[in-house]
Order: C-alpha cells, then structure tokens, then sequence
C-alpha cells in the first residue's frame, strides 16, 4: 500500500467505526432495552464469535435484556418454501412466496421457527447482525433469515415500507468482518467503496421495513491482523456499546451511500 493511502486510512474519520475512550458505567436508563443479535458464524472462537460476545457482556452489564439468534446453531433453515406455511396455498395454480407468506401472516399460519424470530424482532429496541461478509453480502443462512422473518405484513406493506416501514420504531445495526484489508475498499480499487456493498443490504432491505440504522461497525481483515490488533477490534466494538442509545441514525438516502 502506498504512503498517501496509509495516511488516508490513518487520518480519516471512519464513516463506520465510532470510538471513545470513556469507561462503561451501568445506566438505569437502558435497563428497559431489549436488543437482538441475529449472529451467523460456525465457529464460537471466531472473531466474529469475539464480537457477539463482548456486545453480549457491555450490553447486558447496561442492563439491557440481550437475545442472541444463533443461526448455525439452532440449524436455521434458510430455505424459503412452502414448508413456511400451515396449511393449503391461497393460490393452487401457481406459487408466489411473497403473497403466501403474506396470507399466511395474516391467518396466523407461518411456520413456528418463522413465529419465533419474528416475535424477537418485535420486541427488540436494537437488532444487531453480525456475520462474516461472503461474497460482498451475507451468509446464505443470514440470507435466508431476512427472505423468511422480515415477510410482508409483519415487515412492511405496499404502501407502508422506508419512513413508514413497521419496524421504524426500531434500529439496526451491522457488524461484520472482511476478508480483504480497509484499503480494497476504497472507491477505484476493484471491489469499489465498502458503502456501495452495503446500499443494497442497508437501504433496501432494512431501512425499506423501517430501521433506523446506525452505522455499521466493520471490522477488516481480522484473519491477517496481529492477536494485538484483533483484540483492539473487539475492544472498540465494546467501547463504541458503551454510548450506543446516544448513536443517530445515518441519512439512508442515496447520498450517503454514492456522494464522497
């Protein structure tokens, strides 16, 4: 990496990543909060397994009640069929998941796992992802968690989605790591700039059901990073839970994602 894009790394205020060197004191304020974290890793000592646990730790020593969806671990299935619904399809001749799904949330007919995650979705004041980014996205069981739960009519409806989305009463968070360093992310590089990877999983899925979202936490290349780096990650991740009911929310319009 050349000189003047180590200093650009070095020296930018990072869009993403908030740190502070305050100390975490418990809050009664946040004691009411409830928080999700759908988590999509395989392995408990990953650095990602790091991560889910010192959010796990600082939020609950705020004395919020923290739910975590282990999604490899409870074997979430992240097929979308017609095994999601109880009972006969609305439409017998042909097979429109979308709508049925919709019916079947209307009926009370969606499948229990279905029922599960979204009654945690309803409850929490923060849902928290965090994953490994696969292919500039999400796992494919993390992806199968969003076709599935955030369905029409519990998510949202047409009309009814971004400001008027149903979840609009709660944020969004993720926390994600890479593979490549901060410096393939940058806007002429080959994978272009990281905000462009996230317009689609950001804006046009969680903020079209209404999240708030604040901004993401990412943390790059941990698997070529020194031990001593990788638990400066973890720190600035627990740090920055610390004063996250302070956070706003980005400007999730076009601009924040394309202008510089």
């Amino acid at each position: 990496m050349n000189v003047s894009k180590t200093a650009e790394l070095s020296s930018m205020t990072h869009p993403f990543v908030v740190t502070n060197g305050s100390q975490g004191t418990w809050n009664q304020d946040y004691g009411g909060k409830r928080v999700l974290i759908v988590y999509a890793h395989q392995m408990p000592t990953s650095m990602n397994g790091s991560l889910k646990d010192a959010a796990v730790t600082e939020l609950s020593n705020q004395g919020c009640q923290v739910t975590v969806s282990d999604l490899y671990s409870m074997n979430f299935e992240p097929r979308a069929t017609r095994q999601d619904f109880l009972g006969a399809s609305s439409n017998s001749e042909f097979f429109n998941y979308a709508e049925e799904a919709h019916e079947a949330y209307k009926k009370g007919c969606l499948s229990k796992d279905v029922v599960e995650e979204q009654k945690k979705v309803q409850e929490a004041d923060l849902v928290i992802f965090q994953f490994p980014m696969y292919w500039l996205s999400v796992p494919a069981i993390l992806k199968g968690w969003l076709d599935r739960v955030l369905c029409k009519g519990f998510a949202f409806d047409i009309p009814g989605y971004f400001d008027k989305g149903f979840l609009k009463d709660k944020s969004a968070l993720l926390s994600f790591t890479t593979g490549g360093t901060a410096e393939k992310y940058f806007q002429k590089e080959l994978r272009g700039d990281i905000k462009y990877i996230l317009w689609p999983l950001q804006h046009g899925v969680l903020h079209f059901c209404g999240f708030q979202i604040l901004r993401p936490q990412i943390n790059f290349a941990p698997e070529h990073a020194s031990e001593s780096k990788r638990k400066e990650m973890v720190a600035s991740w627990a740090r920055r839970l610390e004063t996250i009911w302070d956070e706003k929310p980005i400007n999730c319009t076009s601009s924040w994602y394309f202008e510089k």
